[in-house]
């Protein structure tokens, strides 16, 4: 990967906006679905039959709140991913855009002329193919940045339009599955902005060549194979997020009441009598909705992922502050993770204690994002060499702004 322009510092502060405005749209996400108001505006892409930027603002109440603001900013992000796509791609990302946009436009009037009944999904192809050649008729002189990171921004503008589409198909479909999917992809997405974000740096570029293009040498720190330890560990960390997705769309957050233990147990009974029990249990103390012997299953695994996860961040960070002292970047990278992983564990806690209070609940999902891209940017960097392992700054000053604009937006 060359430098070349990928360190305009323009680009990456455009860039860390639009991480930092997806972060805000999961965070906005986490508040739609810990609400309950996934439905609340039952039809898309119009919403309770108004232009989507037109819905009246005495409409504005309960959970259409939540839902049509997670919407907007749904779009607010579309436009900024289309925007970085087209500034990464330079001049040639026009001709590219201009088919795509063409092509989507022509596919939104086929569906609207021969499926009327998928006139939601006609419309919101219409829409974006009008966004999209926008950009590209938007003149762009400067040279695009390296070829990987023009891939990374058309991978993410693929994904961003792939997540509208999902987004809008969960309302008219309503299945829980694709409310899952939905959040995964949001998650992986959020990342890969992050990936640009940070190779837009200006510090972490000139480094980039020879962090990438060079033969591969074995960084000092991961001799004994903590690279790897790192790559599961992040592996299990988006796995623990799945399962969350699939706790939330399943109302599994509840089907253990209490904490540490479980029903009083170390791990409960799941036979026929035992839910029936915990069941009428429920209805008596709260009227909470019955659950199933699937929820319990789920609700155990997601504490005991925790566990694993927790033991092996603790070690990777032990393990790196030891080779390395506390005072390198990748010490305190990993020291910040293990920091994340910490919280992340206490809010879990606090979710039950509440009775998933939503503020609680959506704090989970954003600490829980914030901990996959820190384990995916240790796992970025792990492949530098031991020169740069050992010489390493606080991985930059500019990702030390990333993170603080993240951090902000995020409140």
């Amino acid at each position: 990967m060359n430098p070349g322009n990928s360190h305009n510092a323009w680009l990456h502060r455009f860039a860390v906006l639009t991480a930092a405005a997806t972060l805000i749209l999961i965070v906005v996400g986490g508040l739609v679905t810990s609400k309950g108001a996934g439905m609340a505006v039952p039809d898309w892409p119009t919403s309770y039959g108004y232009n989507m930027f037109a819905l009246p603002f005495h409409l504005w109440t309960g959970g259409a709140l939540y839902e049509h603001t997670h919407r907007l900013w749904a779009s607010v992000v579309g436009v900024l991913v289309v925007a970085l796509t087209r500034w990464l791609g330079g001049p040639g990302a026009r001709l590219p855009l201009a088919i795509i946009g063409g092509l989507e436009m022509l596919a939104g009037f086929v569906v609207l002329a021969v499926k009327p009944e998928l006139k939601g999904a006609g419309y919101f192809l219409t829409g974006i193919a009008g966004v999209v050649l926008l950009g590209a008729l938007v003149w762009v002189k400067h040279q695009p940045t390296n070829r990987s990171l023009v891939r990374l921004g058309w991978i993410a503008f693929g994904l961003v339009q792939f997540q509208g589409l999902l987004g809008g198909l969960r309302v008219v479909l309503f299945q829980d599955w694709i409310g899952v999917f939905h959040a995964a992809l949001a998650q992986i997405f959020f990342v890969l902005l992050c990936v640009i974000a940070v190779f837009t740096s200006r510090k972490i570029s000139s480094e980039i060549k020879t962090h990438l293009e060079t033969p591969h040498v074995v960084s000092y720190i991961f001799q004994q194979g903590l690279r790897f330890a790192i790559l599961i560990t992040t592996f299990l960390i988006f796995a623990q997020l799945l399962i969350g997705a699939t706790m939330r769309h399943q109302h599994a957050g509840l089907a253990i009441p209490d904490f540490p233990l479980a029903y009083g147990e170390l791990w409960p009974a799941t036979d026929s009598d035992s839910i029936l029990r915990y069941n009428q249990h429920r209805i008596e103390i709260s009227g909470a909705n019955p659950i199933t012997a699937f929820q319990v299953y789920l609700h155990m695994a997601h504490r005991l992922m925790a566990l694993v996860i927790l033991a092996a961040v603790a070690f990777v960070a032990w393990s790196v502050v030891r080779k390395l002292s506390w005072q390198n970047a990748y010490a305190k990278l990993a020291i910040a993770w293990l920091a994340l992983i910490l919280v992340q564990a206490g809010l879990g806690a606090a979710t039950i204690w509440l009775e998933k209070a939503a503020d609680i609940a959506t704090a989970h999902v954003l600490v829980g994002v914030l901990s996959l891209a820190t384990g995916t940017m240790l796992c970025i960097f792990s492949a530098r060499s031991p020169e740069q392992v050992t010489r390493a700054t606080f991985l930059s000053d500019d990702m030390g702004m990333a993170a603080g604009k993240a951090s902000l937006s995020a409140r």
